[in-house]
C-alpha cells in the first residue's frame, strides 16, 4: 500500500501539521484497534486518566510511542502496548490520529487558571502556557509542543504532576519541569480545570 507523507492536514478550516511524518493512514487505523479501549476509536478518549490522541501531531505522537519504547517515558501500560510496534507502526499510527478531528473540552474553566495560562506568574517563574500550547490549546506541532485542547482533566493533573515530580522527564530541554516545578496543587487544580475546558 501506497506511503503517504504528511505536511500539512486540514481538518475542518483548521490546520493540524504532521510534521512530515511518513505514515500510512489506513494503515495506521488498522493498527489503531488495539489502542481504542484507551483513546477511543478515533484517538477521543472517553477514560479521563487516558490522553486523547485526535488531530495531536504525528510528530508528536510518533516520538512519545517511541520514547515508550526506549524508557525515555514510562508507564506500565504502554510499555506493553509499544513492545511490539516496528517505527513504521508508530508512523502509521501517528499518521491516522493526525488526520481524527478532536472533540472540544468539557471542563468546567477557571478564570484563575485562565490568569495563568495566559499571563504565567513572574514572581513564582512560571512562564505562560500560551507561549508553547497556543491560545486555543492547539500546540505548535514544528516546534514540538502538543496540543491540550479537548484533554480529560485527569490525564492533564497527572502529566503536570509527573513533570513536577520528575517521574516524567522527555519533555524538550526541560521546560515542562522547569515550569511545573513552581506550580502549587492549587495551581495545577485551575490551570487544568482551564485546560480542560478548551475547545
Amino acid at each position: 500500500m501506497k506511503k503517504i507523507i504528511l505536511s500539512l492536514v486540514f481538518v475542518l478550516g483548521s490546520v493540524h501539521s504532521a510534521n512530515a511524518v511518513e505514515g500510512d493512514v489506513k494503515l495506521g487505523q488498522q493498527k489503531s484497534a488495539m489502542c481504542a479501549a484507551c483513546h477511543g476509536p478515533d484517538g477521543n478518549s472517553l477514560v479521563s486518566m487516558y490522553p486523547s490522541l485526535a488531530g495531536q501531531s504525528a510528530s508528536y505522537v510518533a516520538k512519545q510511542l517511541a520514547d515508550f519504547k526506549s524508557g525515555e517515558r514510562q508507564d506500565p501500560v504502554m510499555v506493553g502496548m509499544v513492545a511490539g510496534l516496528s517505527a513504521t507502526d508508530m508512523n502509521d499510527l501517528a499518521a491516522y490520529y493526525a488526520v481524527q478531528i478532536p472533540k472540544a473540552g468539557v471542563g468546567e474553566g477557571s478564570a484563575a487558571g485562565h490568569k495563568l495560562y495566559f499571563g504565567g506568574d513572574v514572581k513564582k517563574g512560571i512562564t505562560a502556557c500560551v507561549a508553547c500550547h497556543g491560545v486555543k490549546g492547539q500546540g505548535m506541532a514544528q516546534a514540538g509542543f502538543p496540543a491540550i485542547a479537548g484533554q480529560n482533566s485527569d490525564y492533564l493533573k497527572k502529566q503536570i504532576t509527573t513533570f513536577r515530580d520528575g517521574s516524567r522527564s522527555n519533555d524538550k530541554n526541560n521546560m515542562m519541569r522547569n515550569i511545573a516545578i513552581n506550580l502549587s496543587d492549587s495551581d495545577i487544580d485551575e490551570l487544568v480545570k482551564y485546560m480542560s475546558s478548551l475547545k
